[in-house]
Order: C-alpha cells, then sequence, then structure tokens
C-alpha cells in the first residue's frame, strides 16, 4: 500500500482544525448568547460558518465530486463510525476509567451507542441501495435481451 502523502496528511489536518473551530465557535456562541452578550455570539456564529467553507474546501480536495459516489460516502462514513465504536471510544473509554473521570467514562459510553447507531444506520442505506441497483440490472437486462430479440427478428 503506497503512503499517504503530506499534502493528504495536511489537508486532513486542516480538515480537522477548521471543523473544531466551528464547532468550538457555535458553542462559545451559545455560552454567550446564554450570557446576555449579543455582538460576541453573532462574531463567533460568523466565523464558525466561514469555518464550516475552509472545510468544505478541503473536502473538495480529499474527496473530489468527480471520484465520489453516494455508495463511496456511505462507505467512508461507515468505515469512520466504526472506527469510533471499536477502536477510538472504547481506547479513551478505558484511560478515562483508569484516571476515575466518570463523566468522560459515561459520555464515551454514550458516543460507542451512537456511533455503532450511524454505522448501522449508514449500512442499511448501502445495502438498500445495492438491492435496487441489483434490481435495476435485472430489468435493464431483460430490456437489452427484449431489444436483442426484436433486432434478430427485424434483420431476418
Amino acid at each position: 500500500m503506497k503512503p499517504e502523502s503530506v499534502t493528504i496528511q495536511n489537508l486532513e489536518a486542516a480538515f480537522a482544525g477548521e471543523s473544531m473551530a466551528h464547532i468550538k465557535y457555535r458553542y462559545f456562541a451559545k455560552l454567550a448568547r446564554a450570557q446576555g452578550d449579543a455582538e460576541t455570539a453573532r462574531i463567533f456564529e460568523e466565523t464558525a460558518a466561514q469555518e464550516v467553507q475552509h472545510a468544505f474546501g478541503h473536502l473538495d480536495l480529499l474527496y473530489p465530486e468527480a471520484r465520489l459516489t453516494p455508495a463511496r460516502a456511505l462507505e467512508i462514513a461507515i468505515e469512520g463510525e466504526t472506527y469510533e465504536y471499536t477502536e477510538m471510544y472504547p481506547k479513551f473509554r478505558h484511560l478515562a476509567l483508569e484516571e476515575g473521570n466518570t463523566s468522560a467514562v459515561k459520555e464515551f459510553d454514550e458516543q460507542i451507542a451512537e456511533s455503532k447507531a450511524h454505522a448501522g444506520n449508514f449500512k442499511r442505506v448501502l445495502e438498500k441501495a445495492a438491492k435496487r441497483f441489483a434490481a435495476l440490472a435485472k430489468v435493464e437486462e431483460r430490456h437489452a435481451n427484449q431489444y436483442r430479440a426484436a433486432l434478430e427478428k427485424a434483420n431476418r
């Protein structure tokens, strides 16, 4: 397997940074608004929206639209969610448990369950799409056979 380029690694890190900034700024806006500071909330919200656009720009380079089908997007999502509930969150949970951070353990348990559910949802959609595609392929094959038969008959 070919190692990833440094540029791809940098784009992934930039995407992660922009994504985290977006959520962090949305959270800060929520806190500022709750404390009655609408002006600060507004600037955080405006900047958060810009961070989303930056993240989308990185995604455009990581997953070019011309090469990304809905099925491939579902596969990527399944891989990510499966990693979260089988590796990432269990490891985080174990370390939080060792440190006695019961709040974090509870949060990680919830995330394990949610990531598993998300992966299941994506898998169901992918399987349903595969069945539709298989059924469509059979219909197309039947039509092609009918056209062939009609052409053969017409050419006699």
